[in-house]
């Protein structure tokens, strides 16, 4: 038990410092926050204002027998402020949602930025699913706590307190009634709030499993087809599905439960107002005007929050779905930058050195890397074999600086490239994964990726360089045919010559090659082996493969094994092939 409660301190730590982060999050969130409090104090002075002239108005007709010229001017300014109060709803309601678009949109950017720039190498514990609902239905749900739970979080806050200073000099008892019901209203709606927040905690991380478990059998679709799974993993989403709405639904009971109370009691205290109202008009200790301000008062003090309870359960799923937003945000990054930063040196003029690295994976006990140390002469074409797991691709990963090892130096020319800002060094480096990722889009898109501000003609030279021009010029619209997602699917082989044409395309003085001919046929190993060779020439290259024959091609071939490197002769290739 006492786990639990630690537990749920916790988590509302967690929640509270969540509701703190987001206001602060963006400079877009504090001028929501102000634009919000503005139109709660206009809205809390419309509606007072309101009352008390439909009550003097009222009590002017009916005690002292106005005409409707007497009290004419006082009815001009009661229209103004329904008016008024009406434009002060739309412009709260019209402002939530443009000052909550542009939250979002800065929120998103920010969570984009961190996973796409910062994070690049840091990914590899992330399910991609999750951090996919995160990014897009994660970031939506907060657009009900942004557009309407703050603003009415704000008229909560300013409209009692006012309306209670109103009542107070007017009728003492109602005011005493009201102060001593208003509080049982938050008070309940924590203890409810409590409940409803674990709940939708629950509800968000069901959902992020099931987007996640979706994600994995699209993408495996044809390997489940292929062993008949198909059947046993509908059923495993099913399942999933089926946690969802029990979530969703014990979610929902929760928040009727929490209506039905804050209704009760809103009811209850409006009703012991207006008794109390009606024994002092009765005995004639309450003038009717003041008596009308009073009762007119005691359901807008209430409804505010009532309306509060309702916008809490409706933003719930925004702040469920933020813990996770700021987690994410708040994860470090793949790499450190040193201040002050210095310019990258050109590893076309220059070696690239690793000395003494080390590199262990989070989660892991034993390095990948141990000490490990090579350098890259600039111009010159390095092999680099080794084992399955030997640690090959990050090594690649840290000269690329997709990561940073745990010890040891990473440098170019001597410069620390922890000095040097991280997208700087990468726009003088080009990578070729050993598994080359086509994006939705053109043929020219998947290749302006590496430098976007190419023209068409340079594009085809590309494609020309890298041996894709034929399969290309043999597609249905040719470099316009659309690929990846709703479009047309390549071949291993014709996806590792688009890296590579990508690779011809930037401006990159240093490549990292990292199996590119794995699980090729020969005509297609040919190709890309033919293509390495024209993009060899004038760059540095470090070239990874299990290949003999390819390694023999280089000019230097090194071997990673056991977490360190060393220098192989031709018999030591044999070898270790």
């Amino acid at each position: 038990m006492a786990a639990r409660r630690a537990a749920d301190a916790g988590a509302r730590d967690g929640r509270g410092r969540a509701q703190g982060r987001l206001i602060r999050a963006s400079r877009a969130a504090r001028l929501h926050l102000v634009a919000t409090v503005a139109l709660g104090l206009a809205t809390t002075a419309l509606i007072v204002a309101q009352a008390t002239l439909l009550a003097h108005v009222v009590a002017r007709v009916f005690v002292d027998g106005a005409a409707l010229a007497d009290v004419a001017p006082s009815l001009w300014w009661l229209a103004a402020a329904s008016v008024a109060r009406g434009l002060a709803a739309a412009g709260t309601e019209a402002g939530g949602r443009y000052g909550a678009a542009r939250v979002l949109a800065d929120l998103r950017e920010r969570l984009v930025r961190r996973l796409l720039l910062e994070r690049p190498g840091s990914l590899a514990g992330e399910h991609a699913g999750e951090l996919a609902a995160t990014a897009v239905q994660g970031v939506d749900a907060l657009e009900a706590y942004f557009a309407r739970y703050l603003p009415q979080a704000a008229l909560s806050c300013l409209a009692p307190v006012a309306i209670l200073a109103w009542v107070l000099p007017r009728d003492l008892e109602a005011a005493a009634i009201l102060a001593v019901t208003v509080p049982l209203i938050p008070l309940f709606m924590v203890l409810i709030g409590r409940l409803a927040a674990e709940r939708t905690r629950r509800r968000w991380r069901t959902l992020s499993a099931l987007s996640a478990r979706f994600l994995d059998l699209v993408s495996g679709l044809e390997t489940l087809r292929a062993f008949g799974r198909t059947s046993a993993a509908g059923r495993a989403l099913d399942e999933a599905g089926e946690r969802y709405r029990r979530e969703t639904m014990a979610t929902l009971r929760i928040g009727f439960l929490s209506a039905l109370v804050l209704e009760l009691l809103a009811t209850l205290g409006t009703a012991l107002v207006a008794v109390t109202v009606g024994v002092q008009l009765a005995s004639g200790s309450l003038g009717l005007e003041a008596g009308l301000t009073v009762l007119i008062l005691a359901p807008e003090l209430y409804a505010p929050l009532r309306e509060l309870g309702a916008q809490f359960h409706a933003s719930a799923d925004g702040l469920a779905a933020a813990e996770r937003i700021l987690e994410v945000l708040d994860a470090p990054g793949g790499v450190t930058v040193r201040r002050p930063t210095v310019e990258p040196p050109d590893p076309a003029l220059v070696p690239v050195s690793l000395e003494d690295v080390r590199f262990t994976y989070p989660g892991r006990s034993a390095p990948v890397l141990d000490g490990a140390s090579l350098t890259l002469e600039p111009g010159r074409l390095t092999a680099l074999v080794g084992p399955s797991g030997a640690g090959k691709t990050t090594l690649a990963l840290l000269v690329l600086r997709l990561a940073d090892p745990d010890s040891g130096t990473v440098a170019c020319g001597g410069v620390d490239l922890r000095r040097v800002e991280p997208r700087a060094w990468r726009r003088r480096a080009a990578w070729v994964p050993q598994r080359a990722t086509i994006f939705a889009g053109t043929v020219e898109d998947n290749v302006r990726l590496a430098r976007p501000e190419a023209t068409s003609a340079e594009v085809a030279e590309a494609l020309r360089a890298a041996g894709a021009e034929e399969f290309v010029a043999a597609l249905p619209d040719g470099a316009q045919t659309r690929l990846g997602d709703g479009g047309r699917r390549l071949s291993a082989g014709q996806s590792r010559r688009i890296a590579l044409a990508r690779a011809f395309l930037s401006d990159a003085s240093l490549v990292v090659l990292d199996e590119p001919t794995a699980h090729l046929d020969a005509h297609s190993a040919a190709a890309v082996e033919a293509a390495i060779g024209r993009l060899a020439a004038g760059r540095t290259v470090l070239l990874i493969t299990h290949r003999p024959e390819l390694a023999a091609a280089c000019d230097r071939v090194l071997e990673l094994r056991h977490g360190r490197i060393a220098a192989l002769g031709r018999q030591g290739l044999e070898a270790a092939a």
